[in-house]
């Protein structure tokens, strides 16, 4: 019994995930708001009756898929540390920013930002969350110990990192991740001294 649920749990993900990706492969065809239900499950080879067992429209599958990638980036970028141990700009290497890897191995999807008709809140929802993770899960110490206002800081520095990554999107990933890691640390390294991850602690509410 538990078997069969576990079997049915997978083919429900696994037909999501089919509708996500169709949807990622319309928008870039013809746009966001010029995409049906009938698209989607035209271009996932499924039934409409099988899209609404999932969802009620097009807009919850578009929410469904932007939350389950802003919540990988979000797992992705805390990835390399340990919790409340400081690591040193000076030390860090390719291997501190899985989310730069997280982002180039779904890259179908991260490309969505090139779009000017794109998924709804993906412009504005993406750099929201890399300052989000920066203020609550990251503190920051600056170069020699220069006094700032931290949370103009953290803000200052997600942004940069966003418009790195943001380019390096537009560019179709000329470099790749490990080069690409390489630049971005060697400009944290002019104002970043050390990065401790805290974590994100338990929600009360």
């Amino acid at each position: 019994m538990h078997s069969e649920k576990s079997e049915e749990s997978k083919r429900q993900h696994r037909t999501k995930e089919h509708l996500k990706q169709a949807l990622i492969k319309l928008i870039k065809e013809k746009g966001y708001h010029n995409v049906t239900v009938k698209n989607i499950v035209d271009s996932a080879a499924y039934n409409r009756s099988t899209f609404y067992v999932h969802y009620p429209d097009k807009m919850e599958l578009a929410k469904d898929l932007l939350t389950a990638m802003l919540q990988g980036l979000e797992k992705s970028l805390g990835m390399p540390y340990q919790r409340g141990r400081k690591k040193y700009t000076a030390n860090l290497n390719e291997l501190s920013l899985d989310i730069v890897f997280y982002i180039y191995k779904n890259r179908h999807f991260f490309e969505l930002i090139n779009q000017d008709d794109t998924l709804p809140g993906l412009h504005i929802q993406f750099p929201q969350t890399i300052v989000k993770i920066y203020k609550e899960q990251f503190v920051f110490e600056t170069i020699n110990h220069i006094p700032v206002n931290m949370e103009y800081f953290k803000r200052y520095t997600a942004y940069g990192f966003y418009g790195l990554l943001q380019n390096w999107i537009r560019n179709g990933f000329q470099e790749t991740p490990q080069e690409f890691i390489r630049e971005v640390l060697d400009l944290a390294k002019t104002h970043i001294y050390s990065i401790e991850y805290i974590g994100n602690e338990p929600s009360i509410n």
